[in-house]
């Protein structure tokens, strides 16, 4: 029995930031009858997965997960944990803004059961979180991310968003260097995306910023990649770093291929070689969740073809593709029907083969 992951959806923010696409509501009129909702969701979906399935990994996002109280988030985790199986090593993590808590929170937090706190600072340069309309300066970032290792939490990420508007390569490696000098044992590092519906697209279409070229952004990566590297990071997935051992369970259930349970607004799941998701606008969910326990939007029978696909581009993102795992799900036909092309990309140094995986090399990444 592989171990799989859940995903909760915290829709509350008090906040929109202007690159953010992920869905959110600025207020908190449904707070209660959301958790009401959620709890009546994960009771439903318990009943099918209650005996087939253990889960390894609850990971909150949002939204802003850390605007809740922790009785709150207790709630959730305390309900799960009794309509389905979880192992004993749990990885419980929870999304939080910088500015959202405090010491004594944080505690809080812990003692309900999160184990591991991510953080969204995006950067440590004060006129870049202006410009990203973040809620929080590099003092308090600094302060939150060391008051959850007083608070007890020994794994602890943060995010960081490069290639902003006008960022030079100086102001993105002392953002580098400022989180390193923080408790943290992973990091994601992202390009920033410019997402349709976004404050930030408008803003290009209006031409009031110019994004900097694909060039521009490969040498930032670049530099995200041998600074972490060469600090003792390793880079196990296109845009995540760790420290050895720290590797976040609960992306590597997605980048593996495992099957994974979403509860809440806009959230997916993929069971049984089954996708479906669900309603993103709240009163949608709130309804579809009263009438009928759950707010399925959509689904589909995800055809082994296509699971074979999505398999070797997930793998190809992280640690590459397990060559056997990969003969026992699907066949041989992989290596037999690329053997050509892929021993070229070896030749040419983008692909190495080593312990039976099938993995990028740092070249093929940047690419």
């Amino acid at each position: 029995m592989n171990n799989s992951a859940i995903y909760i959806h915290i829709p509350f923010c008090d906040h929109k930031c202007i690159y953010c696409d992920f869905y959110s509501l600025i207020n908190y009129d449904n707070v209660a009858n959301y958790l009401t909702a959620l709890k009546k969701e994960i009771s439903k979906q318990s009943q099918f997965y209650k005996d087939s399935h253990k889960f390894n990994t609850i990971f909150f996002g949002g939204g802003t997960p850390s605007f809740m109280e922790p009785a709150y988030i207790g709630e959730i985790i305390d309900h799960l944990q009794k309509g389905l199986k979880f192992e004993e090593q749990l990885e419980i993590t929870m999304e939080s803004n910088p500015g959202t808590v405090d010491f004594n929170k944080l505690k809080d937090f812990k003692s309900v059961g999160v184990n591991r706190i991510s953080f969204g600072v995006q950067s440590f340069d004060e006129n870049e979180l202006k410009f990203l309309t973040r809620i929080h300066d590099k003092q308090t970032a600094i302060e939150n991310i060391n008051a959850a290792e007083k608070a007890g939490y020994e794994n602890i990420s943060l995010d960081l968003i490069f290639n902003l508007p006008k960022q030079t390569k100086k102001n993105w490696r002392k953002n580098l260097e400022t989180a390193l000098t923080l408790p943290v044992k992973h990091i994601s590092a992202y390009s920033l995306i410019l997402e349709r519906g976004t404050i930030l697209n408008k803003m290009l279409l209006d031409g009031k910023v110019k994004m900097q070229d694909e060039d521009y952004d490969a040498d930032l990566y670049e530099i995200t990649i041998d600074y972490l590297t060469n600090k003792g990071f390793q880079q196990y997935e296109v845009s995540n770093f760790c420290l050895p051992d720290y590797e976040c369970v609960h992306n590597l259930a997605y980048w593996r291929y495992r099957d994974y349970l979403g509860f809440g607004t806009s959230a997916h799941s993929f069971m049984n070689g089954k996708r479906w998701w669900n309603y993103s606008a709240l009163n949608f969910y709130l309804s579809n969740i009263k009438k009928k326990e759950n707010a399925i939007a959509g689904e589909e029978i995800v055809l082994k073809t296509q699971q074979y696909e999505e398999f070797v581009m997930l793998a190809l993102r992280s640690y590459g593709i397990d060559l056997n795992e990969l003969e026992s799900k699907f066949g041989n036909v992989f290596m037999k029907s690329n053997s050509d092309f892929i021993n070229e990309l070896i030749e040419d140094k983008i692909l190495i083969k080593e312990n039976n995986f099938l993995k990028f090399t740092t070249k093929g990444v940047t690419l």
